[in-house]
């Protein structure tokens, strides 16, 4: 069962930005073209991703660890704790990455908790463009509560 819930109900977004290393230049590029409705946000991104943003769009950025490094990771934790409204990640898909299964736990997180994800520029700009930047949504999220009985005896 899914139960609605003011999530990020104010306009002012979490956005997570994140890009592999061949796709750090389409999210510059992107953020860029993007930079006067992106500042109105609350922005967080991976290390690398996260100064690069910084320096090309001058605005703070919430900075977490490298992607490798646990900064995924983090984002997913975030989202868990429900502080992202959505995510953009330039992933790159011709390319193996050392920590795949992080992205992998990312992206699972994210449909988990309900969470919009845009992995390529033109997802972004369907989501960005979206009249919903600049409204509240109300976000459903699903029920766990028969997931937390049925384990809660397991010790997990």
């Amino acid at each position: 069962m899914m139960t609605p819930q003011a999530v990020g109900s104010l306009p002012k977004k979490r956005i997570a930005l994140v890009a592999h290393d061949n796709k750090k230049q389409d999210l510059l590029e992107w953020a860029r073209y993007n930079r006067g409705l992106l500042v109105e946000h609350d922005l967080y991104a991976t290390g690398t991703t996260g100064t690069l943003l910084e320096d090309a769009l001058s605005t703070s950025i919430t900075k977490l660890q490298s992607g490798p490094l646990g900064g995924d990771q983090q984002i997913g934790a975030k989202i868990a704790e429900g502080l992202i409204d959505f995510v953009i990640f330039f992933w790159d898909p011709l390319e193996p990455q050392p920590h795949d299964p992080d992205v992998k736990a990312l992206l699972r997180i994210a449909v988990v908790w309900n969470i919009p994800v845009a992995c390529n520029r033109a997802s972004a700009d369907f989501m960005i463009s979206s009249p919903l930047m600049s409204s509240s949504y109300e976000r459903i999220l699903p029920n766990f509560e028969n997931h937390r009985q049925r384990f809660s005896g397991s010790g997990a």
